[in-house]
């Protein structure tokens, strides 16, 4: 018992590994700013939809370029990603660890590559197979091919495996858990061991050497133009990951209060806390312009000019069209036609009328 806690404190005699819950802690990091950020972008985005809704279209883009600079920048800075150096862990190759390089002489560069790799590749495959299963899965609940069609078999079989390989890949981070809290393994996370490092914690060497080093001058050694042409976009490119890093070290703990606030277990609590009558409809848009894309006739779609079939809502908007006119132009253009609201294939509601 004794043996397992302190694995679990991970302060066992001459082990420099984290503990389990400084590990995990700093994986969690960056998955509560990206949330919190991806609210900020919808916020601008619905707040002005022509100047801000190419980001809110374009986060997971947006976003992979960023976090590829700030972790590049903190991997050739500190040996470590951007969570790892925040909760004073590095990296280190594995092998013989007697004598650990410093955080500053940074990754050898196979190490180097794969971390980066892994680090920004794997969470944005996975975010985009998210999307895309989540995406099969309404299309596959307003069948939009047909029942016997060779494609809506085989996303059905996907869907159907999903689940599995879903479990299986979180199956495996737990077990590597479970073996990183009993001793057995070196790495808290699969990806470390593909990557061919383990984490250890900062020293007081490595501490002053990073502090040493952000206190250095640049020398003033003549250099060719290419030397200073490639000098100056490194520069430019650290500056840009150095103020990311440091505005994320200010801002993250206001990020992750946004994460909690915006959470699916605080919805609840939200509602009650901040239950509002149902607002009017928008009185600020351009009567002009919306009496000409507005039918005359209430019974009269908006885009196809026809009698609706299927109406459906646009719960951003609250305007009426059919169910196939509006799903296309939202997949397409990701905005309401009339008033401009940002806004996505989940904000369709189906209206059904007495008589059906």
């Amino acid at each position: 018992m004794a043996e397992l806690g302190a694995h679990l404190t991970g302060c066992s005699a001459g082990d420099d590994r984290p503990s389990i819950f400084e590990a995990v802690a700093q994986d969690s990091l960056m998955a509560a700013v990206k949330p919190a950020l991806q609210h900020l972008v919808k916020v601008l985005a619905e707040s002005n939809p022509g100047r801000y809704g190419f980001l809110w279209r374009w986060f997971d883009e947006v976003y992979v370029v960023l976090d590829l600079l700030l972790q590049q920048h903190c991997l050739a800075r500190c040996s470590a990603s951007f969570s790892e150096n925040f909760y004073s862990l590095k990296r280190i190759a594995l092998g013989d660890c007697r004598q650990q390089p410093l955080a500053t002489a940074g990754l050898p560069k196979r190490q180097h590559w794969k971390s980066l790799l892994l680090l920004v590749l794997v969470p944005y495959l996975k975010g985009k197979l998210e999307k895309l299963v989540s995406s099969l899965r309404d299309e596959d609940e307003y069948s939009i091919h047909p029942p016997s069609s060779a494609w809506k078999r085989f996303y059905r079989a996907f869907l159907a495996a999903y689940p599995f390989v879903n479990m299986t890949w979180e199956g495996w981070f737990l077990i590597q858990q479970l073996c990183y809290i009993l001793g057995k393994a070196q790495h808290h996370s699969p990806l470390l061991r593909l990557a061919g490092v383990r984490l250890v914690r900062l020293t007081a060497e490595d501490i002053q050497a990073l502090e040493k080093r952000s206190a250095a001058a640049p020398s003033s050694q003549a250099l060719s133009i290419r030397t200073r042409v490639q000098s100056a976009a490194r520069k430019a490119l650290g500056g840009i990951a150095f103020s990311l890093s440091t505005g994320l070290s200010v801002s993250v703990f206001f990020l992750q209060f946004l994460d909690w606030w915006y959470s699916s277990e605080n919805q609840e609590t939200i509602k009650s806390l901040t239950a509002l009558p149902t607002p009017p409809p928008p009185v600020h848009l351009d009567h002009g312009a919306t009496s000409a894309l507005l039918p005359k006739l209430k019974t009269v779609c908006p885009l196809c000019r026809k009698i609706r079939v299927n109406a459906t809502a646009l719960s951003t908007s609250g305007f009426v069209f059919c169910y196939r006119c509006i799903y296309s132009h939202v997949k397409s253009h990701q905005s309401c036609p009339v008033t401009g609201y940002a806004t996505e294939l989940q904000h369709l509601v189906k209206l059904y009328s007495p008589e059906s």
